[in-house]
């Protein structure tokens, strides 16, 4: 797969926001759920959960969907179940005074569409189960 999480420091983060403000502190997090420990890495994704999906999509989002694939396919990586319920998350969640932006992240979650196919047959069953429903999701998700 290459370099795990290669790019991150090309995007300008700080120019970039969440649901909480500036989205600077995006890439420890990312970086957390690769190399950290189970408890690590969980307490990092909880951080992006908030920040990336769960309450709205943000051009922050947008910026990290490609590296939380990165992370769903990475074996080393503990967390790579709710990983993807994050990719679920962001696809399932909008912005309406920003539908470009909302568009935009959809999209990139649609672009994994061949990643996710490959892990509906992970060896992991847990990964499996969250690839099987994203999915499903996609076949859900329609844009004029």
């Amino acid at each position: 797969m290459g370099t795990i999480l290669k790019g991150m420091s090309l995007v300008r983060w700080h120019e970039l926001t969440h649901a909480y403000g500036s989205a600077q502190d995006v890439p420890g997090r990312l970086s957390r759920v690769a190399w950290g420990d189970a408890r690590t890495s969980a307490e990092a994704l909880s951080d992006l959960a908030l920040w990336l999906g769960e309450l709205a999509v943000f051009d922050a989002t947008v910026a990290a969907v490609p590296f939380l694939w990165d992370l769903a396919v990475t074996d080393r990586v503990t967390s790579r179940p709710s990983v993807i319920e994050l990719l679920q998350a962001v696809l399932d969640h909008g912005n309406p005074p920003r539908i470009d932006v909302q568009h935009a992240a959809h999209q990139a979650v649609l672009s994994g569409r061949t990643t996710v196919n490959t892990l509906t047959t992970d060896g992991d069953p847990a990964v499996r189960a969250a690839a099987r429903d994203l999915d499903e999701s996609f076949r859900c998700v329609q844009w004029s």
